[in-house]
């Protein structure tokens, strides 16, 4: 197993440093603070190429693998984009992945070569407001009439859906209560409708630039056509996007912490008090080389669970892992950040207010840490479920 950077990792991540630069410290800050959606950012990417990465090629895209999409998004992380430019083209990444796997050619090939091209942006209709993280538990019911079904009901934390020309779907095709949760969901990939689906987006505390929203779903008609695989298993398909998601949130975290890093280091080797810079002070140095290894561990487990994955192995326990060493490590980085910049750090021209605004995102989301915890708890070590 040799994780040192491939010929074609290293040409990944100076591509997509190289666009990253052309997006600066006021670019980010102007999209933060108007609450504006960086649609020139995501335009130059998919002029690239990069919204395909990890989609199969026939259909526009890279073909290329999760470990790969983990070096892009690190890189698109690791800039003063951190994750409002990671959440601009993240569903892209992953999202898709059911389609690929579960949709019949003719979906591929409607649905597919839009996202690689950046014609069309997509979001994802999963998490309600009274389920959270127990997805089997959702109350948005899809019901079959004709050719077509109608969908009611609510979606939380929805992102990019104020922008979003499609949406990724989960709904109950089956009432609750007759047989096992799980398998009386259905997965759909369909117009988002603004005739029938009110989107109302939810004031946060960071990444203004890529808005989260509230659904509010009333007599969207979905045909038939736009189902992903059989009825009432879409909850399956759906975990067939978490591992790879994991993989990528796990990345972004490690980039957001690495940037942080280095503010902080240039800062402390530039600030002078008490006529020495305050990089010199091993009050300064220990926290941040502390916070460097954090996040090279990180790293590492990030770049294993990638490799497991696309290798057809078992990565439950290394996607998970790594998203939570990520999301801890980077919290800390940009925490760190902050306070070696003093109070400055509190001030928006710094910059690292808003790293440590945004980082809290892969820290929360789309799992908390502990539900990691739990889940390892039960896989790695055996001991009994807890929830």
């Amino acid at each position: 197993m040799d994780f040192s950077p491939t010929d074609e990792h290293r040409a990944i991540d100076e591509s997509v440093r190289r666009i990253m630069a052309r997006f600066p410290d006021d670019y980010w800050l102007a999209c933060d603070r108007e609450a504006r959606f960086p649609h020139e950012f995501r335009t130059a990417m998919a002029e690239g190429g990069w919204l395909g990465i990890a989609m199969p090629s026939e259909h526009g895209g890279s073909g290329l693998g999760v470990l790969d999409a983990a070096v892009m998004m690190h890189a698109v992380a690791d800039s003063p984009g951190a994750m409002s430019a990671a959440s601009a083209i993240h569903i892209n990444i992953f999202g898709p992945h059911a389609i690929t796997v579960f949709g019949t050619p003719d979906q591929c090939a409607r649905w597919i070569p839009p996202l690689v091209a950046g014609r069309e942006i997509a979001c994802f209709g999963v998490t309600e407001p009274d389920a959270g993280l127990d997805t089997t538990r959702i109350t948005t019911t899809a019901r079959r009439a004709g050719d077509h079904y109608v969908v009611d009901g609510r979606k939380v934390w929805t992102s990019t859906a104020k922008v979003a020309d499609k949406i990724m779907l989960l709904a109950r095709t089956r009432p609750l209560g007759e047989g096992r949760p799980a398998d009386g969901l259905s997965l759909f990939y369909t117009d988002l409708d603004r005739a029938r689906i009110e989107v109302r987006e939810i004031p946060k505390m960071g990444r203004a630039a890529v808005d989260s929203n509230a659904l509010f779903i009333d007599g969207l008609e979905v045909p038939v056509t736009d189902r992903i695989g059989e009825e009432g298993q879409g909850f399956r398909y759906l975990l067939h996007s978490l591992n790879p998601e994991r993989v990528l949130i796990a990345a972004e975290a490690v980039g957001i912490g690495r940037h942080a890093l280095g503010r902080a280091a240039g800062y402390a080797r530039e600030r002078v008090v008490f006529g020495r810079p305050i990089g010199q002070n091993q009050s300064i140095q220990h926290p941040l080389a502390r916070c460097w290894m954090e996040l090279e561990a990180a790293w590492l487990a990030t770049l294993r669970a990638g490799w497991a994955y696309d290798r057809g192995l078992p990565s439950g326990v290394e996607a998970n892992t790594a998203k939570y060493l990520a999301g801890e490590a980077a919290y800390r980085a940009c925490e760190r950040a902050l306070m070696t910049h003093g109070g400055m750090g509190y001030a928006r021209e710094y910059h690292v207010e808003r790293l440590w605004r945004e980082v809290l995102i892969p820290r929360i989301a789309p799992v908390s840490p502990e539900m990691i915890l739990c889940y390892i708890a039960e896989r790695a070590l055996g001991l009994p479920r807890s929830y």
